[in-house]
């Protein structure tokens, strides 16, 4: 059962993905089912700095994403789109998209109609073909870098 609840980025923890291979981004996770007392979607703020990757990858859910900070392409079934503040991208469940390389730091705000983040089954593109179960467990919230200044 839901209940309200008003969260703060800032008191989130950053997490990012244990393998590389999914690349360096990081996010903070704000409402997922099992760390808050809510249901029916999943959502957090993502950051990726200058040069850093988020791989080509998919999941059956789908995904929007809402420019916050700095400039930005996604690719979406191999077609650029750009994303910047105040640009919502709506993602289809299946396609393929990710950032290949940032050209500057930003950050998004994403959703999943979910109830929890370990509940996305991630397939990342990768040359092993990466396919995170769960991935909340294999992240290391302890290891996560500090992403100064983007909020």
């Amino acid at each position: 059962m839901s209940t309200p609840l008003a969260l703060n980025v800032a008191d989130q923890p950053m997490e990012t993905w244990a393998d590389p291979a999914c690349g360096t981004v990081r996010w903070q996770s704000l409402f997922s089912q099992g760390s808050t007392p809510t249901d029916s979607l999943t959502c957090g703020v993502a950051h990726i700095a200058a040069g850093e990757t988020f791989a080509l990858h998919s999941h059956p859910q789908a995904e929007v994403y809402f420019g916050l900070t700095g400039h930005g392409r996604v690719m979406i079934d191999g077609t650029a789109h750009a994303l910047s503040p105040g640009v919502a991208l709506f993602i289809p469940g299946g396609a393929v998209h990710g950032i290949p390389q940032a050209d500057g730091p930003m950050s998004w705000f994403y959703v999943f109609a979910a109830d929890a983040f370990s509940q996305i089954a991630y397939q990342f593109q990768t040359a092993q073909a990466v396919a995170l179960q769960t991935p909340p467990s294999g992240l290391d919230s302890a290891g996560a870098q500090e992403f100064p200044d983007v909020l």
